[in-house]
C-alpha cells in the first residue's frame, strides 16, 4: 500500500518569478506526488496585487508549464492560517522552501524549529535556487518595475504584463 507524498510550497508570490517556478517545478518533477501551491494572504507584508489576483497568476504559470506532466501534480490555493495547521489540512508531510542566500537560511532555520515544536511529523526541506535564479525576489522585482526597469528576465511575460497593468 502506498501513500501520497504531499508537500506545500507555501508564499506570497507578490508577484511570482522565475525563482519561484524553478522550485515549484523541481520540488514537483523530484519531491513529492502532489504539490500544493499555497498562497498566503500575508497582509503584513503589504502586497502589490491581491490574494485573488496573485492566486490567479500562481494558476496561469503553471498551466503553461509543458514540463512533462508537472503540472498535473500540482494544486494552487490560498491560505490564512498557522502554516502547520494548514499543511494538516491538507494532507501535507513536508514544507518546501526555497534558499537563496545566507540571509534566508537564518530566517528558516528559526521556522523550522517554531514548525517543528508545533507539528514533528511534518518535514521542512529546502530547495537551493538555481544560480540564474539566486538575487531574484519579487520585492526586488517590483521595485525595478515600478521604476520603469525591465524586469523580462525575471518572471514571464504574463507577470511583466500584470506588473505594467499595476503599475502604470
Amino acid at each position: 500500500m502506498s501513500t501520497e507524498r504531499v508537500a506545500i510550497y507555501p508564499g506570497t508570490f507578490d508577484p511570482i518569478t522565475n525563482g519561484h517556478m524553478d522550485i515549484i517545478t523541481r520540488a514537483a518533477r523530484h519531491m513529492c506526488d502532489r504539490l500544493v501551491v499555497s498562497v498566503a494572504v500575508n497582509a503584513g507584508k503589504g502586497p502589490l496585487f491581491s490574494l485573488e489576483e496573485r492566486t490567479a497568476m500562481v494558476e496561469a504559470e503553471i498551466d503553461a508549464i509543458s514540463n512533462g506532466g508537472v503540472a498535473a501534480k500540482i494544486e494552487v490555493r490560498p491560505f490564512d492560517s498557522l502554516l502547520i495547521h494548514y499543511a494538516q489540512e491538507v494532507g501535507a508531510s513536508m514544507i518546501v522552501r526555497g534558499l537563496r542566500a545566507v540571509s534566508d537560511f537564518e530566517y528558516e532555520f528559526q521556522m523550522v524549529g517554531m514548525n517543528a515544536r508545533l507539528n514533528k511529523n511534518i518535514e521542512t526541506v529546502f530547495l537551493m535556487s538555481s544560480e540564474r535564479n539566486q538575487f531574484i525576489s519579487s520585492r526586488l522585482v517590483k521595485e525595478i518595475a515600478s521604476l520603469g526597469g525591465e524586469v523580462s528576465e525575471f518572471v514571464s511575460p504574463r507577470i511583466v504584463e500584470r506588473l505594467k497593468e499595476r503599475l502604470g
